[in-house]
């Protein structure tokens, strides 16, 4: 067995020999895709989120809010529709393989979770423990839960495609039926619920769009499969965007940020709204522009080779990057706050950006390298797993623990400075889905 030293090369050989022996029909610009958004959210959170010591005390500040001319940067680094539109691709494509045989369908819903639950078993135990720990050591409850918080908050993303992964055979049902109308319904319904919302003052009705919103995308990525979209089908997807944008902005007062704003009286993305649409379409418009030339250079070894290998750890770099940040953060507290009383926005602070990134980042390797083995999939048979009685209630019990830790993170003031609910609830899920915790 190689040794943890050895783990980077062995891996990569691994994704070289699999780079070699990848079947010519494989579309390899849906991988490139999905690392490709991996890295954009990264960059976008290590750059939105912006800690200051001001009067000795540390604070998390938003750039977006320091600087409003930034919200133009989130068209660019809110890939979240990117994300949905390729796993419908990859979904579609797992569930129409799946269905023809009856273990393999059997086993579909729970051999998915797998792979999306278990890597965040080691994540929330550690923000548990180190929560127990500070409340321990006197740490502020409040305090606790702010940086646990911030931490925690990319799994708000995941809870969302867990349910849309387990609807799955319902949606391609859709599908299979109505074809692409069954994206201009959900498109539709979304509208509808905005329409309503904003205009008879019904905010409530807003979270509907969790659902119109993200399966509407969800569902392009199984019109995506199996076919190659003209150029001018591109451009059009990228024009309705641009003009869908325009409109709901200059007309009727939608924020510039397509992601939260602290101080800003609505959010295009809790819940979505349908500016996240026009953004999605935007954005595969791009997709279906570039995929011709990224798949013909994807054809050579290497390159693919490192496509397979950011694929094959991208669960684990995306849960951990954010504890990578607040890791390096808390280490500059520790040796008098070097570089964090530089103001955000400011020359200095822009200039540090590439310092600040280029330690996060060596942070982050590590923790990827040692929490990766958590990310695979399902060891056994179809006969080994649950079916969808259990997976998919083991998957509704998880997404509750998840929002809450991604709303509140996993401090509570409890006796033991832990959110126990919220910890309870993701591993009873993950058991229940996969029978296996680890």
């Amino acid at each position: 067995m190689a040794s943890q030293s050895d783990m980077p090369k062995s891996m990569m050989a691994r994704a070289l020999w699999a780079a070699e022996n990848t079947p010519a029909k494989r579309n390899r610009a849906v991988d490139f895709y999905r690392a490709l958004a991996i890295s954009f959210v990264i960059l976008g959170h290590w750059f939105l989120v912006a800690p200051v010591l001001r009067n000795g005390e540390m604070e998390l500040t938003i750039i977006l809010a320091e600087q409003p001319w930034t919200q133009y940067l989130t068209w660019l680094f809110q890939v979240m529709p990117v994300f949905f539109f390729v796993g419908g691709f990859a979904n579609a494509l797992s569930w129409n393989s799946a269905r023809k045989d009856a273990g393999k369908r059997r086993g579909w819903a729970s051999g998915r979770l797998s792979r999306l639950l278990k890597p965040t078993v080691p994540l929330v135990l550690l923000w548990a423990l180190a929560a127990f720990i500070a409340a321990r050591l006197g740490v502020d409850s409040d305090q606790i839960v702010v940086i646990s918080q911030a931490a925690l908050v990319p799994i708000w993303f995941l809870a969302v495609y867990i349910v849309i992964t387990m609807v799955v055979p319902v949606t391609y049902w859709m599908w299979d039926r109505i074809g692409i109308w069954s994206v201009v319904a959900l498109a539709l319904g979304a509208i509808a619920v905005d329409m309503i919302a904003f205009g008879f003052d019904q905010g409530w009705l807003r979270w509907i769009n969790y659902g119109f919103v993200w399966l509407a995308v969800h569902q392009l990525g199984y019109w995506w499969q199996g076919a190659v979209r003209s150029g001018a089908t591109a451009l059009g997807l990228i024009g309705l965007g641009v003009v869908w944008l325009y409109v709901l902005i200059q007309h009727f007062g939608f924020p510039v940020a397509m992601v939260s704003v602290p101080g800003a009286e609505m959010s295009n993305t809790r819940p979505p709204t349908t500016a996240m649409l026009a953004v999605g379409s935007v954005q595969i418009g791009v997709i279906l522009l570039l995929t011709a030339p990224i798949s013909a250079w994807l054809q050579r070894a290497r390159p693919w080779a490192w496509v397979i290998l950011l694929n094959q750890m991208i669960m684990t770099i995306y849960l951990w990057h954010m504890t990578a940040m607040i890791l390096v953060v808390g280490l500059a507290m520790l040796v008098g706050g070097v570089g964090l009383s530089v103001e955000p926005g400011t020359g200095p602070w822009w200039s540090m950006r590439p310092v600040w990134l280029a330690l996060f980042l060596a942070v982050l390797v590590p923790l990827v390298l040692i929490f990766v083995r958590f990310e695979s999939g399902s060891g056994g048979g179809s006969d080994a797993v649950p079916g969808p009685w259990l997976a998919i209630p083991g998957a509704i019990l998880t997404c509750g623990g998840l929002i809450m830790m991604a709303l509140s993170g996993v401090g509570a003031n409890t006796a033991l400075g832990v959110n126990w609910i919220a910890l309870g609830l993701v591993l009873a899920g993950v058991f229940l889905a996969t029978r296996r915790v680890f």
